[in-house]
């Protein structure tokens, strides 16, 4: 294998292997781990890569572009000596980019003197910023009861069929940072997403005009299933750009997390790895740690990161290692439920799966509306024993419960139908939320009501 030395960095002619979206280099020099890689082929067409592991005796790079083309003996391989690294701008707020930031939308590549190491730094514990303020989403059944919180990481568990599409366009259309004046924005990151569900999200967000206030990295079903892995990790550097350089607040979006996770699967397959469970790579949770906990504020900064990931459940199954590990990492979870789905309940968030578990930081007094939490609470606890009565009745039938088990069952009915029920176009402020809350609880009598005070009582309650 021949070598040249060039000013940035060394480079070899000649391969050793071609596996995938894997090639395999023999007597390097001392190679970094995550290093970036130029690959040239026999027509001196370039690709990236990234150094995936690395020892004495062999390299192992990620080709994000594919291998196909590649022959071992004409490749020309070259190691630029630091890592895969982002241009960032302002200017970037408002334009579409595939998953390795490179422009689709037809301009130029950002003219800037500032580069960004995809990988992010580590944020040192001590120096994180509780989060405490929500942001509005103008989803009653988000506001209301599984409050998003500035900072916070909050998935949204979906099923295939399901509309997390609509839901994620949606919520990036109507979500706002109210009463403050702040620089806010939204970055949005699609992996392994079909080409009409991405011209789905570019003419949604057109036609309603967020798409100036929007940044899109879009890797593509069609795409190499390997640059899906550098996909969030480019969006959330430019995250991080915006968040603690310029002092803005983001709203981090990536969908669909399950097909980041499939890649890595495949990777880890083709490095010929020991499989953890359902054949997904044992370190699934760290990785997916370094995506996630790249949210959050940091100490003496203004800016924030917000993560919203959405995940197609497997079957359905929570209990599937992505969601199962996602759950551990993250601090609550959105779960769209498929029985509320088939009964043409838009959007169809589960009540009592879902939680958020720095709610109860980011509400109440000062934050939404002083009566926020003993609502949501109120709420929660009608909607449990509306599942305990409808369960009843299917067994002895509804002319057999009792007057009381009847009104849950109205107030269940009212609360799907006009509490969660609500348009694709619909943004309702969290005071319209909190309303309605209080409208559908006033169905139950008011003995029941143990979870809101008097005082709340007296200025809400209508039953």
């Amino acid at each position: 294998m021949d070598y040249n030395l060039h000013d940035d960095g060394r480079e070899y002619r000649g391969v050793t292997q071609i596996n995938g979206p894997l090639i395999f280099i023999e007597k390097t020099h001392p190679v970094g781990f995550n290093e970036y890689v130029e690959i040239e082929d026999a027509n001196g067409n370039i690709r990236s890569g990234q150094v995936l592991d690395t020892s004495d005796k062999t390299v192992v790079v990620q080709v994000f572009e594919g291998t196909t083309g590649l022959d071992l003996n004409n490749t020309r391989v070259k190691f630029k000596n630091n890592p895969l690294m982002l241009p960032v701008s302002r200017n970037m707020v408002g334009r579409i980019f595939n998953g390795l930031g490179e422009p689709l939308d037809g301009g130029t590549q950002p003219i800037t003197k500032q580069y960004m190491d995809v990988n992010g730094l580590p944020i040192n514990p001590v120096s994180r910023t509780y989060p405490r303020k929500f942001i509005q989403t103008g989803i009653s059944s988000i506001d209301g009861m599984n409050t998003l919180i500035r900072g916070q990481k909050l998935p949204i568990f979906s099923g295939n069929g399901l509309p997390h599409n609509k839901l994620a366009a949606q919520i990036t259309r109507q979500a706002k940072i109210i009463g403050e004046d702040v620089d806010f924005t939204i970055i949005f990151a699609a992996m392994g997403v079909k080409n009409d569900v991405a011209n789905y999200f570019i003419k949604n967000f057109e036609q309603s005009g967020v798409l100036e206030k929007v940044t899109m990295f879009l890797s593509l079903a069609n795409d190499p299933s390997i640059e899906r892995l550098i996909t969030p990790r480019c969006a959330l550097t430019f995250a991080e750009y915006l968040a603690y350089e310029l002092q803005m607040h983001v709203l981090v979006i990536l969908i669909d997390m399950s097909n980041y996770c499939e890649a890595l699967r495949e990777i880890s397959t083709l490095r010929g790895e020991i499989p953890g469970r359902k054949a997904y790579p044992g370190y699934l949770y760290s990785d997916l740690a370094s995506i996630y906990e790249r949210a959050g504020m940091v100490k003496e900064n203004k800016g924030s990161i917000t993560q919203l990931p959405i995940l197609t459940m497997p079957n359905d199954d929570i209990s599937h290692p992505i969601p199962d590990l996602t759950g551990y990492i993250t601090e609550g979870q959105i779960v769209l439920e498929r029985d509320m789905f088939n009964r043409g309940i838009y959007a169809p968030v589960a009540g009592l799966p879902s939680l958020s578990r720095l709610m109860k930081d980011g509400i109440g007094e000062g934050l939404t509306r002083a009566d926020h939490p003993h609502l949501a609470s109120q709420l929660f606890a009608g909607y449990s024993r509306v599942k305990d009565v409808r369960a009843l009745a299917s067994i002895i039938g509804e002319e057999e419960l009792t007057p009381i088990d009847k009104r849950y069952l109205e107030f269940g009915e009212s609360f799907e139908k006009k509490y969660i029920t609500q348009s694709e176009n619909e943004d309702r402020s969290i005071e319209e939320t909190l309303d309605l809350g209080w409208q559908v609880l006033s169905i139950l009598p008011r003995d029941e009501l143990h979870r809101v005070s008097e005082e709340e009582l007296k200025k809400y309650y209508a039953g």
